[in-house]
């Protein structure tokens, strides 16, 4: 017999906060998939890689802890729908980060709140007043001081950081239509299986191996630690609307700027530092905003 499916709850200051947990995981991803880029080892086989232990660690804890109960959906679409939104997420981001500094590729990919947002009026049927609408936009003008599109340094493989963006964004609408449908193990196990299949035949052909155990380390973090993360995610989106925690991805700039630092010697330049304080003065204000929405009740004739 498979397990009670959780409910939805509103409790969008739990959610947030489960979605910073997550991001502590997520920020030794993209390190870990640079790190084996630069170091020989083909995009796909990457991907190959972080969902091959994804899958493989779920399945160690699952099986003897419920059966195969997890295994249970109710909704195969949407499962579906989301693996391969995450499977061309990891995919574009791992071509770009080959060329581009962390700091850069995470900076595009922060867009994703503001697609998200536009996604959540038609596919969610939310509301967005015009308050969140100016602060989403005001946080994509400090993406756009730190990328400077236009100028000499705008690499065209931003393009596909771009591209990510737009499927992390229907990853996390597809993460909300899920919440309340299937367990948190559910979801985790089919996105992981849905990506490693649709991969598995490009990444099998001329196989290269981790050359030195810094690159072997890395191999098994971009799964493990993408695992724990979207287990995290997919949590916090029972409590939160997508577009409640979208802002809140911007901070991982910040760890992401650490790492690239620490560990690629690339630090940001000024306009990173001219760029985050934009980014990240707008998602505070929006989750100022929603504790404050969750204070006071609101007539649904009035925006917020």
């Amino acid at each position: 017999m498979s397990r009670p499916i959780a409910p939805i709850e509103e409790r969008t200051s739990y959610g947030i906060g489960m979605l910073l947990l997550a991001q502590l995981f997520f920020v030794i991803v993209d390190p870990s998939a640079k790190w084996l880029a630069m170091n020989g080892m083909p995009a796909a086989e990457i991907i190959f890689a972080r969902f091959l232990v994804h899958v493989g660690l779920l399945l160690a804890f699952l099986v003897p802890a419920q059966g195969v109960s997890f295994l249970a959906t109710r909704s195969w679409k949407l499962e579906g729908l989301r693996g391969l939104a995450l499977l061309g997420t990891a995919l574009f981001n791992v071509v770009a980060l080959k060329f581009l500094p962390l700091t850069i590729t995470g900076a595009l990919a922060f867009t994703m709140p503001l697609i998200v947002t536009a996604l959540s009026v038609p596919l969610l049927g939310e509301r967005i007043g015009w308050r969140r609408w100016l602060a989403i936009l005001v946080g994509f003008g400090g993406i756009l001081i730190i990328t400077r599109p236009g100028s000499e340094s705008f690499h065209p493989a931003a393009i596909l950081s771009l591209l990510g963006a737009v499927c992390a964004a229907l990853y996390s609408i597809f993460t909300r239509k899920l919440a309340g449908v299937d367990s948190a193990a559910t979801q985790q196990f089919y996105t992981g299986a849905i990506a490693l299949v649709g991969i598995a035949p490009f990444a099998l052909e001329g196989w290269v191996w981790p050359a030195d155990p810094a690159s072997w380390f890395a191999f098994f973090a971009v799964g493990a630690s993408g695992l724990v993360g979207h287990q995290l995610m997919s949590i916090s989106h029972r409590y939160a609307t997508p577009s409640s925690l979208g802002p809140f991805n911007y901070l991982q700039l910040l760890y992401l700027a650490v790492a690239s630092w620490i560990v690629f010697n690339q630090p940001p330049d000024i306009w990173f530092f001219l760029g985050a304080p934009v980014i990240i003065l707008s998602g505070l204000y929006i989750w100022l905003r929603e504790r404050r929405l969750a204070r006071v009740p609101v007539p649904v004739t009035i925006e917020d």
